[in-house]
């Protein structure tokens, strides 16, 4: 069958750009960025050439920030400069939002794209990730989403073009789930490229991904007739969940991870 397309483009000077704007953060606000990658449609795989650079973090402070009685700020999100949309998460509550299975953070640790990495911390996270993945969670995160976008954008006969895809990635990362595979993947080629069987369908999917990477993002046009059809389809499934598994995590690595990376940091 024929491959998904699929394309990561970053330009050298955004990635210098980028890299520029993270150590201003650091400077600024007195901290590490410790990972940093694209979490948007250039992550995906199916950028548009006018699509925002969505760039995410997580960083961590001194040890005499996590030693003070009232809670502090954990996000920084720097106002959207340009193309650029740049945001991150402080290290405990990434690491909060991990035991707690946000499918959000699972997607940044396999992104296609990596600005920054430090390879311990990196390394760790992705170890630790699957044992905190909730089947359950994940593919009601990913339902809701395909069905949010599909009520919202899809209804005329007339579409907004790149929405087909934000209603088409998450609903093939919920039958992932369905089919006991695990952790979706980030990328959209690698999701479809196991989960549409369907020639045709195939076909139609990357007639949508040729005009979406090369048209702007507000594009409009007719709909893709195979693609509405299948996406008809599946949001009419039978919603009963499978007796799905419970994550079964260690905390105690989180909170070790969390301690011995401030106490580095802080050196």
């Amino acid at each position: 069958m024929t491959a998904i397309l699929s394309a990561h483009p970053i330009d050298d000077a955004v990635r210098n750009r980028i890299q520029t704007e993270l150590d201003a953060i650091e400077a600024r606000r007195d901290v590490k960025v410790l990972f940093a990658c694209e979490s948007g449609s250039r992550g995906w795989g199916f950028a548009s050439p006018d699509s925002d650079y969505d760039v995410r973090f997580i960083y961590v402070h001194k040890l005499d920030w996590y030693l003070q009685v009232e809670p502090q700020r954990d996000v920084i999100e720097m106002p959207i400069s340009d193309e650029l949309d740049i945001s991150g998460w402080e290290l405990r509550k990434a690491l909060q939002l991990l035991r707690g299975s946000n499918p959000t953070l699972f997607e940044w640790l396999d992104s296609p794209v990596i600005y920054r990495e430090d390879a311990t911390l990196a390394s760790t996270l992705r170890a630790l990730a699957p044992g905190f993945f909730s089947s359950r969670k994940g593919r009601w995160h990913y339902l809701a989403m395909a069905h949010k976008n599909f009520r919202g954008y899809l209804q005329g006969d007339t579409v907004r073009l790149k929405k087909y895809l934000y209603v088409l990635r998450p609903l093939l990362a919920s039958q992932w789930v369905d089919e006991g595979r695990g952790m979706p993947p980030m990328r959209f080629a690698e999701l479809a490229d196991v989960m549409v069987r369907d020639v045709a369908l195939r076909d139609e999917i990357n007639q949508l991904l040729a005009v979406k990477m090369k048209a702007g993002e507000a594009e409009y046009g007719a709909r893709f007739p195979l693609i509405h059809a299948f996406i008809e389809q599946q949001l009419e499934r039978v919603t009963e969940l499978p007796d799905y598994k419970r994550p079964e995590g260690d905390a105690i690595a989180l909170d070790r991870l969390l301690f011995e990376t401030v106490q580095a940091t802080s050196h």
